[in-house]
């Protein structure tokens, strides 16, 4: 089972989609999914799908929406292949898939692709580069792992509240991997070519620090010393009005460096990267 949720859903089996067009079996698979090759309990599945307010008859329809999934598996094989799906040596059944256990109900991936297991394989061997020195490697396969991603996590599910923890937790992972790629390629020298995505960023991340920091950077590298102490003086107000915060300590060196043409602004400089680490470990504020 090959299962996508970097974006929108999409689950195959075979390499046929399963993904129901229904809102709330959309929701199931989508919990399931996301915790594939796990137990998830039906109370998580109920509170997924009704929040605190479930109806009576919560488990029975839970059960409907588990049938209509396994109905979709049962499917599958037989319009992805020419052959009697009931005669396909070593087919999985669909609740061989979508099994049934004690408390809850697990998806089967059966060693298939994930997404998501695969941008934290890539996102880890890229911290792993970075550590070691190796910048190239590790933008290139920071790269790669961010083009895993084709929207946000779950972009065509309705989502409660397991669902939105996922995705906050996904987009945050997506983050950091960002800013650790761009990082190696600020400490490459490739700060006109990060310029226009930080732009983005920092529009979208008003109070992220770090991400400001790195446009900073990026604009004095560029010859934009007036826009780069420019956007340190709109962090500045948006910090005060929004959190009632001052720039941190790190920041303000980070200007100060501006001001004065320090060289750890100039290219090579280890001072942003020191900073992203410690933005990774203590987020200044929520980033969505």
């Amino acid at each position: 089972m090959d299962i996508d949720v970097l974006g929108p859903l999409d689950v195959r089996e075979n390499g046929v989609s399963v993904t129901p067009t229904a809102p709330k079996p959309r929701q199931v698979l989508a919990l399931l999914a996301s915790h594939a090759d796990r137990v998830v309990p039906v109370a998580s599945l109920v509170e997924e799908l009704w929040c605190d307010r479930p109806p009576r008859s919560a488990r029975t329809t839970l059960q409907t929406y588990v049938l209509h999934l396994r109905e979709l598996i049962d499917a599958a094989p037989a319009r992805g292949t020419a052959r009697d799906a009931g005669t396909e040596p070593g087919r999985r059944t669909a609740k061989d898939v979508l099994l049934t256990l004690p408390g809850g109900y697990l998806l089967s991936s059966g060693d298939g692709r994930s997404d998501v297991r695969e941008f934290e394989r890539l996102a880890g061997l890229g911290y792993r580069a970075m550590d070691a020195g190796d910048l190239a490697g590790a933008s290139r396969t920071l790269a790669a792992a961010l083009d895993l991603w084709s929207g946000s996590a779950f972009a065509d599910v309705q989502t409660g509240a397991r669902l939105s923890m996922e995705a906050r937790r996904l987009e945050e992972s997506r983050l950091c991997a960002l800013e650790q790629r761009i990082e190696a390629d600020l400490r490459l020298g490739r700060h006109r070519e990060v310029l226009a995505e930080l732009t983005v960023l920092v529009s979208r991340h008003r109070t992220h620090e770090n991400l400001h920091a790195q446009f900073m950077t990026a604009l004095y590298r560029s010859g934009r010393r007036g826009e780069a102490l420019d956007a340190y003086r709109r962090l500045c107000t948006t910090l005060g009005h929004e959190l009632g915060l001052e720039p941190s300590p790190r920041l303000r060196r980070l200007q100060h460096s501006i001001l004065t043409a320090a060289p750890e602004t100039r290219p090579g400089a280890q001072t942003a990267a020191r900073a992203a680490q410690t933005s990774y470990a203590h987020p200044l504020a929520p980033t969505s």
